[in-house]
């Protein structure tokens, strides 16, 4: 059974750039959609967040609320677990309480990367950071706390605003000098307005459990940084691939976390696009983008 048109969704954290995205994406099918930036409604409040859900009582929460600094996460390890485990945990019992759905994103840091092959929601997950931990942890707590739920793991986010690879990328481009990239992490970049559209997707089709959504395909960080700046305009960056090791980064990433979306594509009936066509589409999609300007 589809969800209704006349469905309420609450899309918690709202403010950030994949909540801004998924309210812009719900609200064309849900007109009665509700955005709430961390200001407006916090996870970390569990208290206030109850009462709120109470007052506008939706019909599913999408919560997309979280602290996703990897290595900030290993210094401040209570905002972490405040926001990523504790807060998804409220969401998820302040869902059950009106006995609505919790959509809840999370991550594919909640593996090792060492299988070798790309992940399937039936593996185990092994966090090697903080970051991944506390995310493995939300996803427990939200199965636990809400009989309706739906979480969906995705990977290598970027879009519009700071902290993403992509304009991280692009922003050291324009600085001038050789940028020097690992090329041992291997993963499925993933655009926000796709992983929004694919929230969409799976919440009209009454989907529930645990789905994995990404872009198609998988590279290494230096391979998409060489996309990256051929697609931006800026290919004339001279590049230099280096090991995770030399990066000297605090948190540990596991090496091949490259998500299989298998399942996704069996509930809505719809395949992922190729990261490369959606890193092209985001790139070209403003003059602001294009050409680096």
């Amino acid at each position: 059974m589809s969800a209704s048109p006349s469905l309420v969704p609450l899309v918690l954290g709202a403010g950030g750039m994949l909540g801004r995205v998924v309210a812009d994406a719900l609200e064309r099918s849900f007109p009665g959609t509700i955005s709430a930036t961390r200001s407006e409604i916090d996870v970390t409040d569990r208290f206030r967040l109850e009462a709120e859900v109470e007052r506008l009582r939706p019909d599913a929460i999408v919560n997309c609320a979280a602290y996703t600094d990897v290595d900030g996460c290993e210094i401040d390890r209570d905002r972490a677990r405040r926001v990523n485990a504790d807060g998804a945990e409220n969401a998820a019992l302040a869902a059950a309480a009106v006995g609505c759905l919790v959509v809840h994103v999370s991550t594919d840091f909640v593996f090792d990367g060492r299988k070798g092959a790309p992940y399937v929601e039936g593996d185990r997950p092994a966090p090697l950071s903080e970051y991944g931990r506390t995310k493995h942890e939300g996803e427990r707590r939200v199965a636990a706390a809400a009989p309706q739920h739906l979480i969906v793991r995705s990977s290598w986010l970027y879009g519009p605003g700071r902290g993403n690879f992509v304009e991280a990328i692009r922003a050291r481009a324009r600085n001038g000098g050789p940028l020097r990239v690992v090329d041992d992490q291997v993963g499925s970049p993933t655009y926000v307005v796709d992983l929004a559209r694919a929230l969409h997707l799976l919440i009209r089709k009454d989907a529930r459990g645990l789905v994995h959504f990404a872009n198609a395909g998988a590279c290494s960080r230096y391979l998409l940084a060489r996309e990256i700046l051929s697609a931006g305009g800026l290919a004339a960056t001279h590049i230099l691939p280096i090991t995770t090791q030399e990066a000297g980064r605090i948190a540990m990433r596991p090496a091949n976390s490259a998500l299989d979306t298998t399942l996704y594509a069996s509930l809505t009936g719809e395949r992922p696009r190729v990261w490369q066509e959606a890193l092209r589409d985001y790139l070209g999609s403003d003059g602001r983008r294009a050409g680096g300007a």
